[in-house]
């Protein structure tokens, strides 16, 4: 039995809202952050994103920085891959497996380039610094009960 509105026009149901908004998005490519020419990655490639202002504070703090990409909201530093494993990154950072950029209509821009050729930025340190930042205790530090 279909129920109809006062203006006799049929409300939508929620499975055919759901269909309709799912193909409104267009599944392209994802877009990931590449590094410069000349780079080899040979732990392949994965990024950390934090707030901007969050990651000017960041840049100091490290011994060393590999590549390091910028939009308006955030700054993505390039890690290895599987620089999640064990690891709980503190918020507001957000793992990025791939290194993929989601949502983005423009990829970042590269703000900063070492020297040598690997693009890497040190996971550990990187945790390190946001979680002192974000006054987080590290993993590993954390209270385990039974």
């Amino acid at each position: 039995m279909a129920v109809r509105a006062a203006s006799g026009i049929r409300p939508l149901g929620l499975d055919t809202m759901v269909r309709l908004q799912r193909g409104r998005r267009s599944p392209g490519a994802p877009r990931r952050l590449t590094v410069p020419d000349g780079m080899t990655v040979p732990l392949g490639c994965d990024a950390v994103a934090v707030p901007a202002e969050l990651g000017q504070q960041v840049l100091p703090r490290l011994p060393r920085v590999g590549c390091v990409y910028a939009d308006e909201v955030r700054w993505w530093w390039i890690v290895p891959s599987d620089s999640d494993y064990a690891l709980e990154w503190p918020a507001p950072a957000w793992y990025a497996t791939g290194a993929v950029v989601p949502d983005a209509p423009v990829l970042p821009g590269l703000i900063y380039r070492p020297d040598d050729a690997v693009p890497y930025t040190p996971p550990i340190p990187l945790y390190l610094a946001l979680c002192r930042l974000t006054n987080t205790t590290p993993t590993w530090s954390r209270s385990v009960t039974a």
